[in-house]
Parts: structure tokens; C-alpha cells; sequence
């Protein structure tokens, strides 16, 4: 099973988020699928790859709570059912 998650990077005291699809039994730092985009929470800043995000939605990977609410906030949701509704 695949997750859309956080992985850690940057500095000590100036943390920076990778948004990657991983797979479920890797570890937080471990080897992810694709970067789908970025999170700096002192900025409070984002950057998605709206594509690669739907595309792993649609194949059924889970975003973790925090990863689910940057996707709220950003709007994806909204664009994930429209596609939806648009294949049906």
C-alpha cells in the first residue's frame, strides 16, 4: 500500500517537508516513490505537483492526516472529484 506522507529534510532548528508517495512499511526517511511537492511550516509555504498528487489518489494511496490537511488548504480535493466525476 502506498501513503502520501512528510519526509524530513533541511536544517537542524529549520525543518523543510518533502510531500512523497512511499511505500507503507518504509521508514520516515526511507527510499519514496516520487516527490509530489514540499512544506515549509516556518514560511508556511507549499508547493504541489497537482498531476503526480492525483494521479497517486486516484491509484489509491492514503494521505497521512497532516499531508491530507496541506491537500485541504491547497484545494486538491476539489480537483480529485472533479476528475471523478468526469471518468464516470
Amino acid at each position: 500500500m502506498v501513503k502520501l506522507r512528510l519526509k524530513r529534510c533541511g536544517k537542524k532548528q529549520r525543518a523543510l517537508y518533502r510531500i512523497v508517495a512511499i511505500d507503507v512499511r518504509s521508514r520516515r526517511e526511507g527510499r519514496d516513490l516520487q516527490k509530489v511537492g514540499f512544506y515549509d511550516p516556518i514560511k508556511n509555504q507549499t508547493y504541489l505537483n497537482i498531476p503526480g498528487v492525483l494521479y497517486f489518489l486516484e491509484k489509491g494511496a492514503q494521505p497521512t492526516e497532516t499531508v491530507f490537511n496541506i491537500f485541504k488548504k491547497a484545494g486538491v480535493f476539489t480537483e480529485f472529484h472533479f476528475n471523478q466525476m468526469k471518468v464516470n
